[in-house]
């Protein structure tokens, strides 16, 4: 479905368009379409392709969908995917994507599995002209920024996820439930990194290296270095997230075993408070001749506190400390 398809000129939009007016614009001199697509079907890629004369390759790639963070040229345009991640309600996290080709005079972006929509990096660009006027390199970059922009409301979200669990760890009823949600929430954490560091590792080349020629006559140079900066700030608050999960699952392990420990030592006071008293019923259970206490007056009353006092005994003695 075809979201907008605009011309600009010198930071201006010029025009609406339709598909069959894209090829009569570029052909103006100074002039660039800006061509945004949502869930694109079969025939609207076709005649994409066909337009801006798009790499088999290319097109396959935003096809299939799924692809890793990547930038690959191709001639003289530049193909960049970028991963879309959102929280549900039910917090779990959505993973779409964008897929942007970025030629001379055009830029061509697809979204798939997103709810969100790019219209207010539009906006913001358009209240920019003088920006919008170096052409569809910022505007690349406008389209990631903002990409890595969300990155941020996502890792603040897994942040308040993390205290929430913090908060319970030290209620005894929340164990093993405890340690699930750090487990999913380390998922989380393993799906926004493998978003965030091939996206780093593939635009870090924008600000040094072997720039892409568009991207060099731009001078972007220090806008893909921001966004290289955003991304390794995201990066460090991830690993920091990681850290104090695994933190977080070694206490919450650690007063398991020590619940454990608690329920091992009363089990083990209550056997040795139950196996004195059997012992000493069992001896005075023989049944022998020759047992002197067996024919006394007082040998049963005797018997009876010798076994209650020495489980009274051991009970005061466990309970002193505090194995009951």
């Amino acid at each position: 479905m075809i979201i907008n398809c605009v011309a600009y000129q010198n930071g201006l939009k010029i025009a609406d368009l339709s598909f069959a007016q894209i090829s009569d614009y570029l052909q103006r001199s100074g002039v660039f379409v800006w061509v945004a697509l949502k869930d694109p079907t079969e025939s609207e890629l076709r005649q994409m392709q066909i337009q801006f004369n798009l790499h088999d390759l290319a097109i396959e790639d935003v096809r299939h969908g799924h692809q890793r963070p990547k930038t690959e040229e191709y001639g003289d345009v530049i193909f960049s995917v970028a991963q879309l991640i959102e929280v549900s309600p039910s917090k779990e996290l959505i993973v779409g994507e964008i897929d942007v080709f970025t030629g001379p005079n055009f830029i061509l972006s697809t979204r798939k599995n997103s709810s969100r929509d790019f219209l207010g990096v539009r906006a913001r660009c358009e209240k920019q002209p003088e920006l919008l006027r170096l052409g569809s390199p910022y505007v690349l970059y406008a389209l990631v920024d903002y990409v890595v922009d969300q990155y941020f409301e996502v890792v603040n979200e897994l942040h308040v996820e993390l205290e929430a669990i913090e908060a319970d760890i030290f209620l005894k009823s929340m164990g093993r439930s405890n340690v699930e949600r750090l487990y999913l929430l380390k998922q989380k954490v393993s799906v926004l990194k493998h978003a965030t560091i091939p996206l780093l590792e593939k635009f870090a080349h924008f600000n040094g290296g072997r720039v892409p020629v568009i991207i060099d006559k731009a001078s972007l140079g220090e806008y893909f270095r921001d966004l290289s900066d955003h991304l390794g700030r995201i990066i460090d608050l991830l690993d920091s997230i990681e850290d104090a999960i695994a933190i977080a699952v070694q206490v919450n392990i650690s007063l398991i075993t020590i619940d454990d420990s608690e329920i091992t030592k009363r089990l083990a006071a209550w056997a040795g408070i139950f196996g004195l008293a059997t012992s000493l019923a069992g001896i005075w259970g023989m049944n022998f001749e020759r047992m002197p206490e067996l024919s006394w007056q007082f040998g049963y009353p005797v018997a009876l506190m010798a076994i209650f006092g020495g489980c009274g005994l051991l009970y005061w003695r466990f309970k002193k400390i505090k194995w009951l």
